[in-house]
């Protein structure tokens, strides 16, 4: 799909895409493209930007982008599909405004192509490679200061006040560092029964103590390109968010073992060429031998780049065919309500026909 559309014009509004084709996005952006070359269409608060970083950037896909100050983005685009004679426009209807598809219809044939955007880039050239490992790099280290926070405060200086909101603060600061990168997402920190909530909220009533469970799933962004990863810990003195963990519950532990053996086999079976449900469904059968089916209650992953969840989606249904090139996530989890939960996240990318982890 990615080579024909590429043959196509197209239009959209997604900054992911724009940043993609051009090396620039902002929050009020139509890029247009046509042939090789694009049209960043914008208003006058980021053409001055957008002229210095289109111009300068290393990281654009479409080399010929010409930047257009607009007051009103649709009417201008409109001209430049007259004067390039474009006849037939690709668009994503689950980023088009209704308003917008009524006053292109009638002037262009519209051809609607569902995340098409998302697929153009769901392959990865080295260099965004680079840029998600850099990232998934710096991830790793905010999970190494917050565990070095913890032992230090709850177990050197016997505080007591870890509440997970409080730890939610200190992992988006360790996160951005001084302001040095945005977040992919707000982190999720969860203690014991609310790790059972896969995308809990941190509670400001919640305390971690000694022989608690802990899940976070954090990430933030390096040029743009995401990074994600889930851990859960038994925290105990001097603990680390590794996959290795020993509880002293023997439910905690089996439950734990089963996540992690589903995550290992899914990603030494991940093989270019098979449909994505396959792989879901590879984690999927390891989870229900053990026991536990009804509590892995979401997909198996999500591809990863300049947003937090793209193409591809490894989920039960998913048709898509994973190609060389492709990073996605393998997450698996199980979640016991009001009880405890468990997931453990890796980035991978297909390399090779198979999975390397990032």
């Amino acid at each position: 799909m990615s080579k024909v559309i590429l043959k196509e014009a197209f239009i959209t509004r997604d900054e992911s895409a724009a940043y993609s084709e051009s090396g620039f996005s902002c929050d009020n952006v139509l890029f247009l493209k046509h042939g090789d070359s694009g049209y960043f269409i914008t208003d006058a608060r980021y053409t001055t930007e957008a002229k210095e970083k289109i111009k300068d950037s290393k990281y654009k896909k479409c080399k010929n982008v010409e930047v257009v100050e607009s007051s009103d983005l649709l009417e201008d685009a409109l001209a430049l599909i007259k004067k390039q004679k474009i006849k037939s426009l690709v668009f994503d209807p689950l980023r088009m405004q209704v308003s917008e598809y009524l006053r292109l219809k009638d002037e262009v044939s519209l051809k609607e192509v569902p995340n098409f955007t998302q697929k153009l880039r769901a392959i990865k050239e080295p260099y965004e490679l680079e840029l998600l490992k850099h990232s998934q790099a710096l991830n790793k280290k905010a999970y190494k200061k917050l565990s070095k926070f913890i032992n230090k405060v709850l177990f050197t200086e016997g505080d007591k006040g870890l509440s997970e909101q409080f730890l939610w603060f200190k992992m988006k600061g360790f996160l951005e560092d001084k302001g040095s990168y945005p977040l992919s997402f707000e982190p999720i920190v969860a203690i014991n029964g609310n790790a059972a909530k896969p995308h809990a909220l941190p509670s400001k009533d919640v305390f971690l103590k000694e022989g608690d469970c802990l899940l976070v799933d954090a990430g933030l962004k390096y040029e743009r390109y995401c990074s994600d990863r889930t851990r859960s810990a038994y925290i105990k003195e001097d603990f680390k968010f590794s996959q290795t963990q020993t509880f002293t519950k023997k439910e905690h532990q089996k439950i734990y073992d089963l996540v992690k053996k589903a995550k290992d086999e899914a990603t030494k079976k991940a093989r270019s060429g098979m449909k994505a449900r396959d792989l879901d469904a590879i984690a999927r059968d390891v989870i229900d031998k053990g026991g536990y089916s009804k509590y892995f209650v979401h997909s198996l992953g999500h591809g990863i780049g300049l947003d937090i969840h793209e193409e591809p989606f490894i989920t039960k249904r998913s048709e898509t065919i994973l190609e060389d090139g492709m990073v996605f996530s393998i997450e698996p989890g199980i979640y016991l309500p009001e009880s405890f939960g468990i997931r453990i996240e890796d980035l991978v990318v297909l390399k090779d026909g198979r999975a390397e982890v990032l």
